[in-house]
């Protein structure tokens, strides 16, 4: 499956647990590590919890086996690493704290907003 495809495996797995402000980053441009950065907020520990483990299963399911996932412990800031793709799941306070979207932000980004459903592609 290409990764554009995988994206929106990821973001439809995050979105299916209402998980919000969901944003994909390419990545292809600036790291040799992963092509997509993905970064969704939660409203608890418990629901960063279960975002990162369904993106992780739903990726595996779709070819894209997790590597690891980080941050379990206090489910704040979740990390699940698929190689290609790495979720981040955090909590809004970490989220707006470390803005990760404005490391990795470049100009041909992939944009999810799970609140307003609104999927656009910027290329």
């Amino acid at each position: 499956m290409d990764i554009k495809k995988l994206q929106q495996v990821a973001i439809d797995a995050l979105d299916d647990l209402k998980g919000q402000n969901i944003i994909a980053i390419n990545t292809e441009a600036t790291s040799p590590m992963f092509e997509r950065i993905i970064i969704a907020s939660a409203q608890s520990t418990r629901q960063a919890k279960a975002l990162a483990h369904h993106a992780a299963e739903t990726l595996k399911e779709a070819g894209l086996k997790p590597i690891g996932i980080e941050g379990e412990a206090n489910s704040e800031w979740v990390l699940v690493d698929c190689g290609a793709i790495v979720v981040h799941v955090m909590l809004p306070e970490l989220r707006d704290y470390y803005r990760l979207e404005e490391i990795w932000q470049t100009e041909s980004d992939a944009r999810f907003s799970a609140q307003y459903q609104d999927y656009q592609t910027k290329d």
